[in-house]
């Protein structure tokens, strides 16, 4: 089985935030990763070159595939702000229709400008994902 390409790793996350060169998308990246300090108690790492991730929790497929991913995070794209709620969007459905202006696929949320959104939304939906996650999985929260 080929080994998860997206793993934590040593690089500082302020350089790769100080790094992107739109200035609303930094502005809204620093915000996003202030809350999600806030939510999670933990300091971010780098997941890959450019996905920022709070703690780590391990899956197994029925397959046999198994390996680790970040809890939560969020990764600024060229086109927006990708937040990663790992356990979907089923239970969030009356959230997400008070959120403001979003997109979603299976577990990544993608906002334009965080100015466009109700942030208290936003911060409830990442925290019971947070929190679903260590209830439901084994976690890593270093």
């Amino acid at each position: 089985m080929s080994e998860n390409k997206t793993k934590p790793t040593q690089k500082s996350v302020e350089e790769f935030l100080n790094s992107i060169e739109n200035e609303q998308r930094k502005k809204d990246a620093f915000e996003v990763l202030e809350l999600m300090k806030s939510v999670t108690g933990l300091e971010p790492k780098m997941w890959s070159d450019s996905m920022v991730g709070f703690g780590s929790y391990h899956y197994k497929y029925e397959s046999g595939r198994e390996g680790d991913y970040m809890i939560t995070g969020f990764a600024p794209r060229n086109s927006n702000l990708s937040i990663y709620i790992i356990n979907g969007f089923e239970k969030y459905q009356d959230l997400l229709e008070k959120l403001g202006k979003h997109k979603t696929s299976v577990s990544c949320l993608y906002i334009t400008k965080l100015e466009k959104i109700d942030k208290d939304i936003l911060k409830e939906i990442i925290t019971d994902s947070f929190n679903y996650m260590c209830e439901n999985y084994p976690t890593t929260t270093d």
